[in-house]
């Protein structure tokens, strides 16, 4: 590695967790596939390596507002780039194609669908090309949960020059999704590197509240909480999103909002505005989030909860890019989980497309549900190299925080101390003594669990199914069909050995 490089050319002093990892594999000539959170910097991984070989790199990326963001900021450094698009004059392209023939490094933006012409792609085989980069890599997986139909076609690249290494690059996957891009890429023996995930600026705060009142009333508070900085809240709908601005703009009168709806002028004019800090508050769907990089985003909200952990990791990822104290806080009422339902049955998927959905939401409710430090179970879940037990900084590690947002009225439920769902005969029952006594065993029954299996505690079981289980008291294997969160497969995985293990020892009595 060449430090001066790095400093001179780049202006950094020192590579990121993991960014030597992913770029010594690049260099070896390996397939690599690169999980990297989002504003963790994915970009040098593959700009490194165009500059220090003085070679072509392209890179597929699939907006074409993004790929202006990053050629600016490359031609700021010095650094010969370019973009090829449908909106640009044959002239334009022209001299896109004669720079680079005049050699050294040169890093060339393609979107997905331009990669399948086949002018291009004979053009392709005449180069000398170190690197295809495939930024939003995850967008190539149908389990992913950004899944494109024009990203399923990018194996054409292997197919074309098998000779060029591939760098899978996103900010989200699961190693379900992860081993999905090397099949759809075709990627050889590719070197794998979960690096970043582990945040320690953010506060994680999940809250379930009664209704859309009581979470306008918590969504107030935080805002005041946050005067400085901006502010983003993701809602699940575009009626939403403008019921809520409409809601806030007693209070703040800049407050703005954006989805897919507008008119593409409004949604341009919404975006300088947030940018140029003349609307500080956004209310947003997911349309709003792909290459947006903003330092200062001291506070995301998930006013309704999102369709599975990758979209609620990935939008929370946009807080507290500088470093500084920022808070990630998703709020939702039952009828949030409806809506997400709604979206799944509604869609053309495939079955086998539609079940993974599901399992990703009850992933994301027994996340919302789980009694374990939110950091760690992140970690886990997306199967980072690093690894902690305990963070310090989300409402389950520190529920007295100064950090933590506090709740203002009566009417709250934190999922901490209380469940979700009145149709539950678990809901809204106190543990006894004796019954908190069962619940804490079957927690380390559960820690060590996850940590046998290598998966989130909540994916074993969540708390709102431990305390339910200590409630129902299941003493044979067919009983536990009527405790929460315990369908076939858990009941297959689990029943006997909690019956032989934990639960044999409760010493509980015939029901």
């Amino acid at each position: 590695m060449n430090d001066s490089l790095l400093k001179n050319r780049f202006g950094l002093e020192g590579f990121r967790v993991g960014q030597q990892e992913i770029i010594n594999s690049v260099l070896a000539g390996r397939d690599v596939l690169a999980v990297f959170p989002t504003g963790g910097g994915k970009s040098l991984c593959y700009q490194y390596p165009a500059v220090l070989g003085q070679q072509l790199v392209v890179v597929i990326s699939p907006l074409i507002a993004l790929m202006n963001d990053q050629v600016e900021t490359l031609t700021r450094m010095g650094i010969n780039s370019a973009y090829l698009h449908s909106g640009q004059t044959q002239a334009e392209r022209r001299e896109v194609f004669r720079r680079i023939q005049g050699g050294g490094a040169f890093i060339l933006y393609l979107s997905p669908e331009r990669i399948q012409q086949e002018a291009l792609q004979a053009w392709l085989k005449t180069r000398s090309i170190a690197l295809f980069a495939v930024d939003e890599a995850h967008c190539v997986s149908q389990w992913g949960h950004d899944f494109r139909a024009e990203y399923s076609q990018l194996r054409i690249l292997k197919r074309i020059r098998p000779d060029v290494p591939v760098l899978a690059l996103t900010a989200s996957a699961t190693p379900l999704v992860l081993a999905d891009i090397a099949e759809q890429l075709m990627l050889k023996d590719p070197a794998r590197h979960v690096h970043g995930f582990y945040r320690p600026n953010l506060y994680y705060q999940v809250e379930a509240c009664a209704n859309d009142e009581t979470k306008l009333q918590l969504l107030r508070v935080a805002l005041e909480r946050f005067s400085e900085g901006r502010v983003i809240v993701y809602c699940g709908t575009r009626k939403m999103t403008e019921e809520l601005a409409f809601q806030l703009r007693d209070r703040y009168p800049t407050v703005s909002y954006y989805h897919a709806g507008l008119a593409a002028d409004k949604r341009k004019e919404t975006q300088e505005a947030f940018a140029r800090k003349r609307s500080r508050i956004l209310i947003a769907t997911n349309a709003f989030g792909m290459g947006v990089d903003y330092s200062d985003i001291r506070l995301v909200v998930h006013f309704q909860m999102p369709a599975n952990i990758d979209s609620l990791y990935q939008e929370m990822g946009r807080a507290g890019r500088d470093g500084l104290n920022s808070t990630c806080l998703m709020i939702f009422a039952q009828r949030d989980k409806g809506l997400q339902s709604y979206f799944i049955q509604r869609s053309q998927a495939p079955a086998r497309i539609q079940n993974a959905r599901w399992r990703a939401l009850e992933n994301l409710l027994e996340y919302a549900e789980g009694g374990e430090c939110r950091h760690a179970e992140i970690l886990t879940y997306y199967q980072d190299s690093q690894r902690i037990s305990r963070c310090g900084h989300c409402d389950v590690c520190a529920p007295n925080s100064e950090r933590r947002i506090q709740i203002p009225v009566s009417g709250f439920q934190t999922l901490l101390r209380k469940v979700m769902r009145k149709s539950t005969p678990s809901a809204s029952i106190t543990l006894t003594p004796e019954q908190q006594r069962d619940f804490e065993a079957l927690r380390l029954w559960r820690r060590a669990k996850a940590l046998e299996l290598d998966v989130p505690a909540f994916v074993v079981l969540s708390d709102r199914s431990l305390r339910h289980l200590v409630q129902v008291r299941p003493r044979r294997a067919p009983q536990f069909q009527h405790v929460y969160g315990f369908g076939a497969v858990k009941i297959e995985r689990f029943a006997q050995e909690l019956l032989n293990g934990p639960l044999a020892s409760l010493e509980w009595t015939e029901r």
